[in-house]
């Protein structure tokens, strides 16, 4: 999986390619802990995750606990499967999700 930051000001965004699994996921929480001090809005750029497995699901509710302390967190665009995953999970009714596509 690739990880590309883009913070500006108390915005990041972290944007990911390829798959949120159990080995990849380390790596996510670790940028989130590194990065998240200041950050008052998280947005989560999903549009080329093509998949995510309980420990990818697991991270982004993390996510979202630390974030619902200090601002908000969005996840964008996420692709049909892993939306498909969200809904299945019941995420999808604690996460702000924002797509640019038609559903």
């Amino acid at each position: 999986m690739e990880i590309r930051k883009l913070r500006e000001n108390d915005k990041l965004t972290i944007s990911l390619d390829g798959q949120l699994d159990t080995m990849t996921a380390k790596e996510l929480e670790k940028e989130l802990h590194d990065s998240a001090d200041g950050v008052t809005e998280l947005v989560l750029d999903l549009s080329r995750l093509s998949f995510i497995t309980s420990a990818g699901l697991r991270i982004l509710a993390v996510a979202q606990k630390m974030m619902k302390r200090q601002g908000r967190l969005v996840i964008r665009d996420p692709q049909p499967d892993v939306r498909e995953v969200f809904d299945v999970t019941g995420l999808s009714s604690f996460l702000e999700i924002e797509t640019s596509y038609a559903q």
